[in-house]
């Protein structure tokens, strides 16, 4: 269904219309276990990624191409009644994280903040720069998905710039910081890209997703889940892959038996984005504490893996189990229209899913329809 530009005065306003000239998202094509539904949260949020949740119920939104930071506002009929653009002009703003009133914006050296920003939605202020100097090397890999932990310190994973090469201790690691970016630690390393941590109620524990490397094929290497249980641990990046495979050039060098293997491989190419443990009651009894992940989809296989929202149960004795699909249809006939890349539970039980292809925000619920 199409439509048509909604006020000429919220461009400058920096209030998107919730319509456009352009097809809405075929929602329809996606496909969910029987009892949920699927619909448009909001429309258009261009090259949506990361997604943090306000103290006042602000949905904030950040992109990649785009260059902008969004943030989703009002609820009516399922949906969100204002898209408003409260920063643009950014190199890749894909992460963003709410703490204590103010919103932090990664951007490939620095981290951003705009102070107080639910109190000045219609006139943000300018961001500020909050910490600064963050390593940068030309290649891939520089965007960062951020977020506080519940130590309150500010957790901002610097990737690999580089499909596979040495490292060292400088990139391929994830670092926790006050918010004025003081006390710098090291979590982790030997990870090759996160663009996803989170920690599980129960336990306070840090859990990520990290991508394989390229140019191995069609299966391997696999994407990884891992966690975090001591300190200054080293997940293999670049010798060891998904727990088991040597690296074809750098493997030689330590053995697999030396770094801590993944809590679950979640197969080749699917790119682990988002994700984010379930707290809510809406959904069944059984999927309370699961994890959910955006799986972004593959860019480099002869076959799609991955374009799909996948939940990872955890067994009785607190492991994680296979993932289990929850949200389906963003390809077909290896063509994809859509891309998830993150998720965000609700305080009402529902679960929000970003996709910067479609350039949208669903809204996943369980119930009566």
């Amino acid at each position: 269904m199409r439509s048509v530009w909604l006020g000429l005065v919220c461009g400058a306003m920096g209030l998107m219309p919730l319509a456009t000239a352009h097809a809405a998202p075929p929602v329809e094509r996606l496909e969910v276990p029987s009892g949920f539904h699927i619909s448009v949260y909001a429309a258009p949020v261009p090259s949506a990624r990361e997604m943090a949740l306000g103290a006042h119920g602000t949905v904030f939104v950040g992109s990649m191409t785009a260059g902008k930071v969004y943030a989703l506002s009002g609820f009516k009929d399922g949906k969100a009644t204002q898209i408003r653009t409260i920063a643009s002009g950014l190199s890749m703003p894909a992460g963003v994280a709410f703490h204590d009133g103010d919103l932090y914006v990664s951007d490939i050296t620095h981290i951003l903040v705009l102070h107080d920003i639910e109190n000045h939605l219609d006139s943000p202020p300018e961001p500020q720069v909050a910490v600064d100097n963050l390593p940068y090397e030309e290649g891939d890999h520089s965007w960062k998905f951020i977020a506080f932990g519940p130590d309150n310190r500010l957790y901002v994973p610097i990737g690999a710039p580089c499909n596979i090469c040495n490292v060292g201790r400088q990139f391929g690691r994830l670092m926790s910081m006050k918010p004025d970016g003081t006390d710098q630690k090291d979590v982790a390393y030997g990870i090759r890209n996160t663009v996803g941590f989170t920690w599980r109620p129960e336990t306070q524990a840090l859990w990520f997703t990290d991508n394989g490397r390229d140019m191995m094929g069609d299966d391997t290497p696999s994407d990884e889940l891992n966690t975090v249980t001591t300190p200054d641990q080293s997940f293999g990046y670049p010798f060891c892959h998904q727990g088991e495979v040597p690296d074809p050039e750098f493997g030689g060098k330590h053995a697999c038996s030396e770094f801590t293997p993944p809590a679950v491989n979640l197969g080749a190419h699917v790119a682990a984005l988002g994700l984010r443990f379930y707290e809510g009651t809406q959904f069944p009894s059984v999927y309370k504490g699961v994890l959910f992940i955006a799986e972004h989809g593959s860019w480099n296989r002869s076959k799609l893996a991955g374009y799909q929202v996948v939940a990872v149960p955890f067994g009785k004795d607190g492991n994680p189990l296979a993932p289990q699909t929850i949200v389906s249809g963003f390809q077909k006939n290896e063509r994809s229209w859509g891309r998830p890349a993150d998720v965000q539970p609700l305080p009402d039980g529902s679960l929000l899913i970003s996709d910067d292809k479609a350039g949208a925000v669903y809204r996943l619920t369980y119930g009566p329809h």
